[in-house]
């Protein structure tokens, strides 16, 4: 397949955020081309979005079920190949569940839906028809974290003893979301977000960056998780202790009210022979440390990177990738593996293209969430992840 892979994006209209930040990542290295849209529950605001974007007017639709219906009748040289979904927690899984059962592939925004449930429903549809499935957890998508998960699958820093994970965040310490400010109002609305907050909103990257780095999965889990903004519906503080399989320990932390902290999200992770320590602050530097040597300090784009983890870059060394640039690694690997895909050939575990995460990864998550506020209204019980 000689061309660029087509999107259609549900979500993400006027007014929103991470539309733009999807849009941006997909264009970044020019493999992507969005050539429709639902952008909007509104119809009339969904078409405006889609004038803003300077999309053809038939093909900026009034509804998700209307854009996969239309574009599934379009010749295959004409429709979209996959739907990117930006929309609040509740409406992944409609969308995602259509398109599939309409033969397009899915790129999610994260946690893949709105309870275990759904993503259970979504993992088989996803086995069922063939198709490939992805989810923006895009910390995952940073050079150095790729650096990191291979420096712990070679060995280098032995058994894996413990893993610290931080998400602190200080956006919510007022109830912003009775002004009226978008972002907070749907993430703070159990009937849109469900049901968590903070550990459903960033938690789970959290969660997703320790079980990447680490290749451990978290088996059961400690939580105590807390509502300090008075009429706040849902957690905005959460830490949790971790066991993994295979007996490592953790701790992981999150939080939406800790004043002055910014994404700050960051870890951890000790072995028997070595540690690393990553903070997205200063994402193109790594931290390695060692019982018998000084620290060693790494940097993002060098040549003595994992072959990963360099083709993860696109600059020289000590010019700034951050954020968008992780976010569209996973926009370029999903649309290789979709390369792949179309011409029939199955991509191997260890390849980049198969590097983003998958279904498995929204099923864990939302295990997670699940095992986090059973285990603290049991007053911090530990409690298995039942993914």
């Amino acid at each position: 397949m000689n061309r660029k892979i087509r999107y259609g994006m549900v979500g993400g209209g006027r007014g929103a955020f991470i539309g733009a930040v999807h849009r941006i990542a997909a264009a970044m290295d020019q493999q992507i081309d969005l050539v429709c849209g639902a952008f909007s529950s509104d119809p009339e605001r969904s078409k405006a979005s889609g004038d803003d974007l300077f999309l053809p007017a038939n093909r900026c639709y009034g509804s998700y079920e209307e854009m996969i219906r239309a574009e599934a009748k379009l010749p295959k040289s004409e429709r979209m190949d996959f739907v990117a979904i930006v929309t609040p927690n509740h409406l992944h899984y409609p969308p995602a569940k259509m398109a599939l059962s309409h033969g397009f592939h899915v790129l999610s925004d994260k946690p893949a839906t709105f309870n275990l449930a759904e993503s259970k429903k979504l993992g088989e549809l996803v086995k069922d028809t063939g198709l490939l499935y992805g989810l923006t957890h895009n910390y995952t998508g940073y050079p150095l974290v790729k650096e990191a998960r291979d420096m712990v699958r070679s060995g280098k820093l032995g058994k894996i003893r413990k893993v610290v994970v931080e998400y602190p965040q200080g956006w919510l310490a007022t109830r912003i979301e009775s002004t009226g400010q978008k972002q907070a109002s749907w993430r703070t609305d159990p009937k849109r977000s469900g049901a968590g907050g903070c550990i459903g909103d960033i938690g789970t990257h959290a969660e997703n960056l320790a079980e990447y780095i680490s290749g451990l999965q978290i088996e059961e889990l400690a939580a105590d998780i807390t509502t300090f903004v008075k009429g706040r519906a849902l957690d905005d503080d959460c830490n949790v202790l971790l066991r993994f399989k295979g007996g490592a320990k953790g701790v992981l932390h999150c939080s939406q009210i800790s004043i002055g902290e910014e994404n700050n999200i960051n870890i951890r992770v000790y072995g028997e022979k070595g540690s690393i320590e990553w903070h997205q602050k200063e994402p193109n530097t790594m931290l390695v440390k060692w019982p018998d040597q000084p620290m060693q300090v790494y940097r993002a784009a060098n040549g003595y990177l994992s072959g990963n983890a360099k083709a993860a870059g696109r600059t020289p060394p000590a010019h700034p990738e951050g954020y968008l640039e992780a976010f569209a690694n996973i926009y370029k690997n999903f649309a290789n593996a979709i390369h792949a895909h179309e011409a029939g050939r199955k991509l191997a575990k260890d390849e980049v293209a198969n590097d983003f995460p998958k279904i498995e990864d929204g099923i864990r998550g939302m295990a997670f969430i699940e095992a986090v506020i059973k285990s603290s209204k049991a007053n911090a019980k530990w409690t298995k992840v039942l993914a």
